[in-house]
């Protein structure tokens, strides 16, 4: 007869088979691919990629539970660019990060972010002016190094009160090659540590500098950025060293551009796969109106359903626990997967597709927290999700109405699962003005 014990301890979540790793492992394939296979084992699965489990969640409630309503039982351990960020507010945790939080999150709400609307608009209004002059004299752009352009120079206004120069952005280009070669997921790469130690001097170069210069002259034309509000607060916050002071700048610069960049550099692929719905987003009202900006909001907020740029937010157990009715070890590895729960079929009606005005509330879309967390949800949900809805809308309200980029890349571009989800290779394109 089974024991009371017996009955009430709940199973473990089901398990990919080792075999199907194992063939993963031989034929080199990415990591998208096997996560793809557990999810269709159910909402929680187990796949064992090293010594102890991995459990891959991508249904909304067990979300929730990990993110959400449980986060001290689901912590971040080691993040993935600690290498890179130091104990910025991205990586810290326990006491530290809540202080760095509470001090950096008054920047970062509705009246803290406009005191950066000047930095946006100027930024944008420098893209806007490469896109004209492309389009005068049909000159091929990137635009996803335009868009690169645009995030690091809005960023880079916010923190230090200046415009970026070709210079200091070509310097911190190196950003991209520190991403690149970093895994999303450590226990899923078997091969050697890439060595950073190039890339993070030159990064370390250009914090140092831009502190130095923030101490050594009076704000910019932008005024005083956070970089001056974080050599402030160390006066008063010995925990400010000039260590984590460099940490936290490099958080906010990497933070603030790479996953925006991505994020603008997806839209305007699946714009040119479907120029219908930016003609819809402009005829949705005219420019500077509510409808318009709800309509462009849509835009971006579907993007980020389909290529939500922190595809994978890993997190560490550090107790027994039962999530969603199966048995979770202690010393687990968790992997909340934005990119296949916004991908699914029982979630989302035609999940592939490019619908933006299922954010409208005229289009099915899942009402369920955890259902769609392309900023994470919870108390380590982004500190900058609201400066980054900010910018994009500002640029779009500059770029939409009065350019038309054709990319010659390939549409849909294949996706790259790295750090962020982004696209392969350069978006060549010529650019023509609207009428």
């Amino acid at each position: 007869m089974a024991t009371a014990t017996s009955r009430t301890t709940p199973p473990p979540p089901p398990e990919l088979d080792p075999c199907a790793i194992r063939r993963w492992r031989e034929e080199g394939g990415e990591l998208i691919d096997l996560l793809t296979r557990a999810r269709a084992l159910g909402g929680v699965s187990t796949l064992r990629l090293g010594p102890t489990p991995t459990v891959l969640v991508t249904d909304p409630g067990a979300i929730q539970h990990v993110l959400a309503q449980h986060a001290d039982r689901y912590v971040k351990r080691s993040h993935r660019l600690r290498a890179l960020l130091g104990d910025g507010v991205l990586s810290a945790s326990g006491e530290p990060w809540k202080k760095q939080r509470r001090f950096l999150q008054a920047h970062f709400t509705g009246q803290g972010i406009r005191r950066f609307e000047r930095q946006m608009q100027d930024a944008a209004r420098r893209t806007a002016e490469r896109w004209a002059h492309a389009a005068r004299t049909g000159q091929v752009r990137d635009i996803g190094e335009d868009l690169r352009f645009f995030s690091l120079d809005t960023i880079w206004r916010s923190l230090t009160g200046h415009q970026v120069d070709e210079d200091t952005y070509r310097q911190l280009q190196v950003t991209d090659t520190v991403f690149a070669a970093l895994p999303p997921f450590p226990p899923a790469n078997a091969g050697p540590q890439p060595d950073l130690t190039a890339g993070l001097a030159e990064i370390d170069a250009v914090a140092a500098g831009a502190i130095a210069h923030a101490r050594a002259n009076p704000p910019g034309p932008d005024g005083p950025g956070l970089l001056h509000t974080l050599l402030a607060a160390a006066a008063e916050h010995p925990e400010y060293t000039e260590r984590l002071i460099r940490d936290e700048l490099v958080t906010l610069l990497v933070a603030g551009y790479e996953t925006t960049a991505t994020t603008l550099s997806w839209l305007y692929l699946l714009l040119a796969e479907h120029p219908e719905q930016r003609a819809w987003a402009l005829a949705a009202g005219p420019a500077g109106s509510p409808a318009r900006a709800e309509a462009v909001r849509a835009l971006i907020s579907e993007t980020l359903r389909l290529y939500p740029a922190a595809w994978l937010m890993p997190r560490y157990a550090t107790e027994d626990d039962t999530l969603a009715g199966h048995r979770i070890e202690a010393g687990s590895s968790i992997l909340t997967c934005p990119y296949l729960t916004h991908r699914d079929p029982l979630l989302w009606p035609d999940p592939d597709h490019f619908r933006p005005r299922r954010f409208l509330g005229t289009d099915h879309r899942p009402t369920q927290p955890g259902a769609y967390y392309p900023f994470g949800i919870g108390p380590r949900a982004c500190l900058g999700m609201q400066f980054a809805l900010r910018e994009m809308t500002v640029l779009l309200d500059h770029l939409l109405p009065a350019f038309t980029p054709a990319p010659r890349t390939t549409v849909p571009a294949r996706a790259v699962f790295a750090i962020t989800v982004h696209p392969d290779g350069p978006i060549p394109a010529t650019i023509t003005t609207e009428p």
